[in-house]
């Protein structure tokens, strides 16, 4: 069986490789031409381009510990009795008497139009380890 979270992996590592070449090429390049305009205390340029260098060093922290958090699921492990990653829960809207159908992602898969929802939303911390038949209220 593949990895289910092997494309998760893949984007998040595509997205980890691309913002490292920013910091490491492109942001490197923009901090020496402002600097090269002189005084740096009221230089835009340079203050733009060292806020993006921190928040691309911010963005590539949090990418890698999104990595480690998936590389330590083991999906092996979810109930087969309760809703998890990858459910599809069918739910009953009282109040409209409408079925709507859930699939329950990670947060970087999460889709409205294909109604992914992600296990860290608000629905989708309601729907999580609940039974066929259980009642919530969102």
């Amino acid at each position: 069986m593949s990895d289910p979270l092997a494309k998760i992996k893949k984007k998040l590592q595509d997205e980890i490789n691309q913002l490292s070449h920013e910091l490491s090429v492109e942001l490197p390049k923009e901090i020496a031409v402002a600097r090269a305009h002189g005084d740096l205390s009221e230089n835009a340029e340079y203050k733009f381009a060292k806020e993006r260098q921190s928040f691309v060093n911010l963005k590539i922290t949090h990418l890698k510990k999104r990595m480690g958090d998936l590389s330590m699921l083991n999906l092996t492990n979810i109930p087969k009795d309760r809703s998890g990653y990858g459910s599809r829960i069918v739910v009953l809207d009282v109040q409209r008497d409408a079925k709507i159908e859930y699939t329950l992602v990670s947060s970087e898969e999460a889709d409205a139009e294909k109604v992914f929802i992600s296990t860290t939303s608000l629905i989708g911390k309601a729907l999580l380890n609940r039974k066929v038949g259980d009642e919530i209220e969102v």
